[in-house]
């Protein structure tokens, strides 16, 4: 069976950078290109943590394009540096990347390989919209060209985790949540009412590390801050693994209890902004848009993300045990 093709727009951030490490070790994905967004972090460093990512994963070949600086109409929020550490991926220390994004804006370049192969590529946004609900607004034909998008964000019956109702992507650009959300585009969202479930401790990130390598060291600290942003303000020992849990939809999605629904997004301007919301008692007598995850089985899909770690981190590294260091 031919892999998913699929491109990730993104704002590494901690998770993201993680979702690309899997996207790597998953057979069952081809990974053909990042483009980022502001979100978690300045658009520049998003695409500079990239570009470095790549590199570790000697994956450079994967062309990085940047995108957006800010939303569509909102003022940007003030920083996720509490929540990913002022690189935007924790106490990791990679260096400055040789490779360069293309000269392309990532909107153009989303709009030019999605036009020259309608119905082939899938488009994984794991930040805020802004540069989908571009490319829809730029190119009519966009959205019908698009196989499918695999969204994380929203929180439809969990609360929100950077205001009481509203899920960080989503909020962060509501306007362009809006109008992906309504563009007939094939919508899969993965929600914090299953990311919530999927997550990773200190003794997975102790396990990953009994293997020698520098992609297991990656996600040991890079996921350092991140984990003590989740022990200050969560009270448990771990992190929630957000942006990976969208790659399960191609390689684990009986995982996942979905169900098809209408959904919206509050752009109202008030206390509610960037909320999503579920149609479940058919009140608005609209056709369902976008199939959620509702739940998942987390601790499988853990379990499958550090085996595949493993697996990555076993290519380039020796057991700790034969180091001799």
């Amino acid at each position: 069976m031919n892999p998913t093709r699929i491109i990730i727009d993104t704002d590494p951030g901690v998770d993201d950078a993680l979702t690309f490490l899997l996207a790597l070790a998953s057979p069952e994905i081809q990974l053909e290109a990042l483009t980022t967004v502001q979100g978690n972090v300045t658009v520049e460093k998003a695409t500079r943590n990239a570009l470095s990512v790549l590199e570790l994963a000697h994956a450079s070949h994967i062309p990085v394009v940047r995108g957006t600086s800010h939303p569509l109409v909102k003022s940007p929020h003030a920083s996720g540096e509490e929540v990913h550490g002022a690189s935007g991926i924790g106490k990791s220390n990679l260096p400055e990347p040789k490779s360069k994004p293309l000269p392309q804006h990532a909107v153009d370049y989303l709009i030019e390989r999605v036009l020259a192969e309608p119905n082939a590529l899938s488009i994984f946004p794991i930040g805020p919209l802004t540069n989908i609900a571009l490319a829809i607004r730029k190119e009519p034909n966009f959205a019908k060209a698009v196989r499918e998008l695999v969204i994380m964000g929203g929180a439809i019956r969990s609360g929100g985790n950077i205001t009481p109702l509203a899920e960080f992507n989503i909020h962060e650009d509501p306007h362009a949540a809006h109008i992906v959300f309504h563009s007939g585009i094939p919508i899969t969202l993965i929600p914090l009412d299953a990311t919530y479930k999927c997550l990773l401790t200190s003794d997975d990130i102790e396990r990953l590390n009994k293997i020698n390598s520098p992609i297991a060291r990656f996600v040991r600290d890079a996921t350092a801050t991140y984990m003590d942003f989740y022990k200050k303000y969560e009270g448990f020992n771990g992190c929630a693994m957000h942006d990976p849990l969208t790659l399960a939809a191609v390689f684990a999605p009986e995982l996942f209890t979905f169900e098809n629904l209408y959904v919206d997004v509050d752009i109202s301007g008030g206390i509610s902004t960037g909320k999503t919301f579920a149609d479940f008692m058919k009140v608005l007598k609209k056709p369902a848009n976008i199939k959620v995850a509702l739940d998942v089985r987390g601790r499988d899909f853990v379990e499958m993300f550090i085996e595949r770690m493993e697996a990555l981190s076993a290519l380039s590294g020796v057991p700790a045990a034969e180091d001799g260091g």
